[in-house]
């Protein structure tokens, strides 16, 4: 069978008039940041322990549906001056305070969209956790709410502040891996007892690669993607759904007769400069979790998942000035360890010690949100604008349209409309 030789195309509405792009958006500097939260589940009481230990915030607002949730946050940050919000309208009694500066969203995936748009619309900024939107529908809303009203809005991905990735980041911006020609990413968790009931019913009602940002964040910063580089189009297929239908049946208590996502997601996606992305997504089967970080550079390679591996050519070594004996070789952890360390930020070795105890996995929420807040109180762009959010959110919905043409390629939207000028 012949292939069409041309992506199927993807609308990319105009800029209404007088709405400009937000790249490198700065705002006004901020000396206390008044932060409400809205979702108090895990996550969101996670990162209000978080917020409490950042200095020059305050935590004006907590927000959930369920009372108790809020009820019991309140308790565990000891905030009696705290206004509290519940029920379904509650998030928009608390973006509507003149009290507020940023909105912390931490609700079900399919709730982040509207309360992001609403917060906006109150002029505030917003911090929108993972996936920030699920369809490109709600991708240009985002966009267009940012840039009419100038405020922040930024997909909470904390994988960009791992560890191993951020590194490995600045050692490839040191042009220590050469040309990188492709990279590797994903999310493989087997999630056993960990579904939500709204999470397995998204999952039965769509195909595709439905939480792709935690691979692909990382990969999106370390290529500069629209910056110097952007998405061209990507392809996607999925196994069959082995599994889905009796993991619904056993948490729904009731028959599953269709079960959308496939076991197994696949994506490929190129790059305008030629730079190939492979993205996978599983929740089903049993293997250990991954992020399948992976680079590949003309000078070097590094990989993250089942263990850190880093592998250098002479050119780099000598740039480096390690001994080229280790040349095209798994440098040992006495060696590599060190050299990551070297690239870590300088914020990393100032806020360890509290990172490690309020975030279990290595400290990147903590590293995420303390950014966040060295950027507002400074006026400085953030690390993740919404373009971020749109390119790593995009991916959900295009992929299904790909596997649903029988893997047919799909062209990526350029979200800044060309004002980004890759």
């Amino acid at each position: 069978m012949k292939m069409n030789s041309q992506p199927l195309s993807t609308i990319i509405p105009n800029r209404k008039r007088g709405q400009q792009d937000v790249l490198q958006l700065a705002t006004e500097p901020l000396d206390r940041i008044r932060i409400g939260f809205v979702g108090l589940g895990y996550r969101g009481q996670s990162a209000v322990k978080r917020w409490s230990h950042i200095d020059g915030v305050e935590i004006v607002a907590l927000c959930d549906a369920n009372i108790d949730f809020v009820n019991q946050c309140a308790v565990v940050i000891g905030k009696e001056n705290v206004i509290l919000f519940s029920g379904q309208d509650g998030y928009a009694r608390l973006c509507a305070l003149s009290s507020l500066d940023i909105v912390y969203i931490c609700t079900d995936w399919q709730s982040h969209t509207k309360i992001a748009l609403c917060a906006m619309e109150h002029g505030k900024h917003v911090a929108i956790e993972v996936p920030a939107a699920l369809s490109l529908t709600d991708i240009w809303q985002l966009i267009d709410k940012a840039e009419q009203t100038r405020r922040h809005c930024m997909m909470l991905e904390n994988s960009v502040y791992d560890y191993f990735e951020t590194a490995i980041r600045q050692l490839y911006h040191r042009g220590i891996f050469g040309n990188v020609v492709h990279v590797e990413g994903g999310y493989t968790h087997f999630m056993t007892d960990q579904w939500t009931t709204w999470r397995i019913e998204y999952n039965r009602t769509h195909c595709g690669d439905v939480y792709p940002t935690h691979g692909l964040g990382p990969l999106c910063q370390l290529l500069d993607i629209h910056r110097t580089d952007r998405f061209d189009y990507l392809v996607a297929m999925q196994s069959d759904a082995y599994t889905g239908g009796a993991v619904y049946q056993r948490l729904m208590d009731k028959p599953c007769e269709e079960f959308s996502n496939g076991d197994e997601t696949t994506m490929l996606i190129r790059t305008l400069c030629g730079k190939t992305i492979t993205l996978s997504h599983n929740v089903m089967n049993p293997r250990p979790y991954s992020r399948g970080y992976k680079v590949v550079g003309t000078q070097g390679y590094a990989s993250k998942y089942p263990h850190p591996q880093v592998v250098l050519a002479e050119g780099s070594l000598q740039q480096l000035q390690l001994p080229l004996e280790f040349a095209n070789q798994v440098l040992s952890n006495d060696v590599m360890e060190p050299l990551l360390q070297v690239h870590y930020p300088t914020y990393f070795g100032e806020q360890q010690a509290l990172a490690h105890k309020l975030d279990p996995r290595g400290g990147m929420s903590f590293y995420m949100d303390y950014r966040l807040a060295y950027c507002l109180h400074r006026g400085l762009p953030l690390d993740m604008d919404v373009y971020d959010m749109a390119e790593w959110c995009c991916v959900s919905e295009l992929s299904a349209l790909s596997i649903s043409h029988g893997a047919m390629p799909v062209s990526v939207p350029d979200f800044t409309r060309g004002a980004a000028q890759v």
